[in-house]
């Protein structure tokens, strides 16, 4: 379906018909289709923009990953259909590792997803099949199953999108967990170590901006500006701002 760049729903149109193709084609699921409509009900609540608080948990997140050892982006069905080439990008910068990690897993679905990934630019993709050969404690569910290479032995994971019983139990494997979910009340946002509230596109577009920036800086400046961001607060911000923004 063509849709006019002069709509005035046109970003959020393009989005909503790329997920559809995702289901379509296989790899995108029904519920997925939910998470996406709940995610932007949120999204008008901050004028579908990047907002301050956003941007700040998008540099610390930066910051902790620059920082990091062996940091992994974790990519389901929906990141993978909005924006796959974004977050190819964004671990090259990062220097991060991509690992498919599914609620809904079928050796289908990741293949497919590892497909796209490949398609724009990935040169390996974690946990897809036998890859998955191990299992988070007290997940129960197929996201439990991780890559011994990728999630398994990272200190960081991205985790983009609603998803808080996993990121619950990752944070109590002692690894510190990024979020991106518009919802700044769900259990993803609230367990997180750095909580993003945007859109997972501009949040990738933004991160792969301050990535160039701050890969030159050292250490103690990225320390610096880890240190400096509160995640509560920033997240009681947001709140406030969403509360502005509909008063």
């Amino acid at each position: 379906m063509k849709i006019s760049k002069t709509h005035p729903r046109y970003e959020s149109l393009k989005y909503r018909h790329r997920l559809v193709e995702g289901l379509k084609k296989g790899y995108v699921t029904q519920s997925g289709l939910i998470s996406h409509g709940r995610g932007e009900a949120f999204d008008y609540l901050i004028g579908e923009k990047t907002i301050p608080e956003a941007w700040e948990a998008e540099k610390a997140a930066v910051a902790l990953m620059l920082l990091s050892k062996d940091p992994v982006i974790s990519v389901n069905g929906n990141t993978a259909a909005l924006c796959p080439k974004e977050l190819v990008d964004l671990a090259v910068s990062l220097d991060a590792k991509l690992e498919v990690n599914l609620y809904y897993r079928t050796l289908k679905r990741e293949k497919l997803i590892e497909r796209i990934l490949k398609k724009n630019g990935a040169e390996e993709v974690y946990g897809v099949g036998r890859k998955a050969n191990k299992v988070v404690p007290n997940l129960d569910s197929d996201r439990s199953k991780v890559d011994s290479l990728g999630i398994w032995a990272s200190d960081v994971v991205l985790v983009p999108l609603e998803d808080g019983d996993r990121v619950e139990s990752l944070v109590a494997m002692g690894k510190k967990v990024v979020s991106i979910d518009l919802n700044p009340v769900s259990r993803t946002t609230r367990k997180a170590s750095i909580a993003i509230v945007d859109n997972v596109v501009r949040a990738a577009a933004n991160m792969i901006r301050l990535a160039a920036d701050m890969k030159g800086m050292d250490r103690e400046a990225l320390k610096s500006v880890l240190d400096g961001f509160d995640n509560g607060e920033n997240l009681e911000k947001t709140i406030r701002t969403m509360r502005q923004d509909i008063s």
